[in-house]
C-alpha cells in the first residue's frame, strides 16, 4: 500500500512539472542574477569615480550615471563600464563625454545653490 503524499510535496511536485525544465530555468535565473551582481558592483564602482572625480555625492553620482545613460541611450551598465575604463586613462567616448561633463554641471551648480 502507498502512502498518501503530504500536502507540501504534492504542491512541490505538481509546481516543479518536469524536473529537467525545472533544473534549466532555475540555472537562467542564477546566470541572470550572477550578471546583474556583477553589473551593480560595475555601478558601484562608477558611482565611486564620480564621488572622488565629479566631486557629487554618491546619490548625485547615481543620478549622473543615468543621466548620462539616458541621454547617450546607452544602458547603464555600459556608461558605467566605460566610466571605470576612463578613469584607468581609455578615451571616453565623445557622446558620453559631454553628456558627462553636462550631467556633472547640473548636479555640481544644484549642489552649490544648497
Amino acid at each position: 500500500m502507498t502512502r498518501p503524499a503530504h500536502s507540501a510535496e504534492r504542491h512541490l511536485s505538481s509546481a516543479c512539472g518536469d524536473p529537467v525544465a525545472e533544473l534549466e530555468r532555475l540555472r537562467a535565473e542564477n546566470t541572470q542574477l550572477k550578471r546583474a551582481l556583477a553589473s551593480h558592483a560595475v555601478v558601484d564602482q562608477a558611482i565611486g569615480v564620480l564621488t572622488a572625480l565629479g566631486r557629487v555625492s554618491p546619490g548625485d553620482g547615481f543620478t549622473v550615471l543615468r543621466e548620462v545613460s539616458q541621454h547617450a541611450n546607452v544602458k547603464l551598465s555600459a556608461v558605467a563600464e566605460r566610466l571605470l575604463e576612463h578613469a584607468q586613462g581609455a578615451a571616453l567616448p565623445e557622446v558620453l563625454s559631454s553628456e558627462l561633463r553636462a550631467a556633472l554641471a547640473r548636479h555640481a551648480a544644484g549642489s552649490r545653490s544648497r
